[in-house]
This record gives C-alpha cells, sequence and structure tokens, in this order.
C-alpha cells in the first residue's frame, strides 16, 4: 500500500474517533425535574417529580448531536402538599393510575447563542404527544475531584396543560382560574459520562 493510501486511512480513522458514541447518565442527587404554576391568578405554586429516569446519547462530547430520551414517574410529583398531590395525581389532572409516565423523545438541538440551544422533541402526557420546543443553557463539562466527566445544563419552557388534557378548572368570581393554564418548567440536569 502507497503512503498516500495509508495516509487516508489513517486521516478517516482518526475522523470517525470523533463521531464515538458517548452515553450520559442522569446524577440525580443534582438534578430536578420542577415546575410552576399560577395559582388563583395572585401566586405560583411550585412541585417537582421525585422520580425520573433517562439517556442521552452524544457523538463525543458534542451535544448538538443529543439523542434524549427521558420519564418521569407521575405518582412522584410532589408540591408539599398531600391534599394537592392526590388531586393531581386524580383523573381531574394526569390519571396517574392510567398514564403514569411522562415521556420525552428529542428530535433535534440547535444552538442559538453562546452555550444557548433549543432542544425539540415530542412530549407525551396522558393519552396525548405533542411537539415541544425548549430553552437550553449549557453550562460546561468538567472534571469531578474522583476522575468523572460532567455536563450541566438548565432547561425552562412553558406548556398549556389543557393541551395535554389536564383541564381541571375551577373559576374565581372574577373569571380566573383557581390553577393557571400556563405551566413553567424548570429543569436543571447534571450528567456524567459512562466509562
Amino acid at each position: 500500500m502507497d503512503i498516500l493510501g495509508l495516509s487516508l486511512i489513517t486521516l478517516g480513522l482518526v475522523a470517525g474517533s470523533t463521531q464515538v458514541e458517548t452515553t450520559w447518565e442522569f446524577d440525580k442527587a443534582h438534578s430536578k425535574v420542577g415546575f410552576s404554576v399560577r395559582h388563583m391568578v395572585i401566586s405560583e405554586v411550585e412541585g417537582y417529580f421525585k422520580e425520573f429516569n433517562g439517556s442521552v446519547v452524544t457523538k463525543g462530547d458534542d451535544f448538538t448531536t443529543a439523542k434524549i430520551e427521558f420519564t418521569v414517574n407521575v405518582p412522584s410529583i410532589n408540591t408539599d402538599n398531600e391534599q394537592r398531590d392526590n388531586h393531581l395525581r386524580s383523573d381531574d389532572f394526569f390519571n396517574a393510575e392510567k398514564y403514569p409516565t411522562i415521556f420525552f423523545k428529542s428530535k433535534e438541538i440547535k444552538k442559538v447563542g453562546d452555550n444557548k440551544f433549543k432542544l425539540i422533541g415530542d412530549l407525551t402526557i396522558r393519552d396525548v404527544t405533542k411537539p415541544v420546543e425548549l430553552d437550553v443553557t449549557f453550562y460546561g463539562i468538567v472534571k469531578d475531584p474522583w476522575g468523572n466527566t460532567r455536563a450541566g445544563f438548565k432547561i425552562t419552557g412553558e406548556l398549556n396543560r389543557f393541551d395535554y388534557n389536564l383541564k381541571w378548572s375551577g373559576v374565581l368570581e372574577t373569571g380566573g382560574l383557581v390553577a393557571g393554564k400556563e405551566v413553567k418548567l424548570d429543569i436543571n440536569v447534571e450528567l456524567i459520562k459512562k466509562a
């Protein structure tokens, strides 16, 4: 084999090596799936899901190539009020017995600025799947003191809960809703690269 042919093979191996798949695990101790909803127009109620899981696969460390699948355990919802949490688990909202899982699958991640991205994918709640676009801030990649590679993100967005058949809507005398239609997402994610 001539030197040119050998060089091309070497270049191909080097180029291919940058496309190696990297799998990331969620560090659940440093991640949180939070949300907030307006209450009686004048305030907000915050909550989060205690149990979630997912997978993130990238080419190298390039998160614009990420393929993300993420699930949330609906019965694990927590707003620090047992009566309210049970109402949210009921058929007025999530119907957690029949639909115990919220599922997200990514389609695309677009860079829109320095450390700013748009995460586009399909979100399934109850029996409804709809496209969503979420804002992502990438905090960077670091090595921790134990030699692990970590990546951190902040994900925010807004959903209309009526779009997903979470339609309970007690109405105030003034015409406002007891629980607002818009749900703000406030998600912190810390990932650990699998060895």
